[in-house]
């Protein structure tokens, strides 16, 4: 479905055709200004109308149905067509979900298509509209300001799972530690994998909107050369966020790694004491059976002081082997 249409003359939204066929007509017949396009979860008949009449390319347009895109810029020979992967946290549950933009740029106009709940475009255009002087820029000051705002929020994501992260390295690694740590480092590192797959493909296409085109590339058109310093800042923003995102990865492998040791020395600690266990069992089992043989000519079968002299080795025996077992750590 269609959220908004608007025609925005030097950085204004002015007055326009609700209808974003005569809109689109009205700007490029006057040769200035832009339209901007908002869609939310469009069907694929839905969408059809919408590109048949912007003549966008039949690729991007599938791309834009079907999501589930990698985040990318491709050129078509009218229209640049960027993806973009949204995130957020949710602090109920300690959850990363991911949304997608998509995003079209062409002559004279600019058209988002979101995808999923988590979209940060409910509120950007109202901010966007008060800076007139960067939408003066032209249709590529909205992909910057999308740009700008998902990767901001990545840095809020990062932040909010690094939190995550120590308070679950403090709690692994407490004496009294929950059972089921294992598990719990895997969920929140699928967390981090899944957050991973947004940021990380995102760099290659936030530099290539920062260069001018050079030797064997293709200048990204439509984006005015006074916008790349602005996508510049969006592209240090992203190489921050990739190295925390690398550093939770590689902290999260390091945790498993440490929790596997401590469950490993756990294990053998137990085996240990089992052992130390079982051989002060052992030793009154075997005297015992020793004297429960029922032989008739045995020493000390028939002394009065045999029972208790016995007993007193079993336990003699018990207890030097339990100082040596307490002395070497086993119990």
């Amino acid at each position: 479905m269609i959220v908004d249409c608007g025609i925005y003359r030097d950085g204004r939204r002015t007055e326009g055709p609700a209808d974003f066929s005569d809109a689109l007509a009205e700007v490029r017949a006057a040769g200035d200004g832009f339209l901007w396009i908002g869609l939310a979860d469009p069907t694929e008949a839905e969408f059809d109308h919408v590109s048949e009449e912007f003549g966008l390319h039949p690729l991007a347009v599938e791309d834009a149905v079907t999501a589930h895109q990698r985040p990318k810029v491709d050129i078509y020979q009218d229209s640049v067509f960027t993806v973009l992967k949204t995130a957020a946290y949710h602090p109920d549950d300690e959850t990363v979900s991911i949304g997608e933009l998509t995003i079209f740029l062409g002559d004279g106009y600019v058209m988002t298509v979101r995808h999923g709940p988590e979209s940060p475009l409910a509120a950007l255009r109202g901010d966007l509209e008060k800076q007139p002087e960067l939408l003066a820029h032209g249709p590529a000051a909205v992909l910057y300001a999308i740009c700008d705002l998902v990767v901001d929020q990545y840095l809020d994501v990062a932040t909010e799972l690094q939190t995550d992260l120590d308070e679950l390295e403090a709690e692994i690694f407490s004496p009294g530690r929950s059972r089921g740590a294992a598990e719990r480092i895997y969920g929140f590192k699928r967390q981090v994998v899944g957050f991973r797959k947004a940021t990380f493909p995102l760099m290659e296409p936030a530099l290539r909107l920062t260069r001018a085109g050079s030797a064997g590339e293709v200048k990204v058109p439509f984006v005015a050369d006074g916008l790349r310093p602005y996508f510049r800042d969006v592209a240090d923003h992203l190489a921050k966020v990739n190295e925390v995102v690398e550093s939770l990865d590689r902290l999260l492998s390091d945790i498993l790694s440490a929790n596997l040791a401590q469950v490993s020395v756990q294990q053998n600690d137990d085996m240990r004491k089992i052992s130390a266990w079982a051989a002060l069992a052992a030793v009154p089992t075997m005297i015992a059976g020793i004297y429960g043989m029922n032989f008739e000519h045995m020493p000390e079968l028939r002394q009065a002081w045999g029972y208790p002299v016995a007993v007193g080795l079993m336990v003699g025996v018990c207890l030097v082997l339990h100082r040596l077992f307490k002395r070497a750590g086993w119990l």
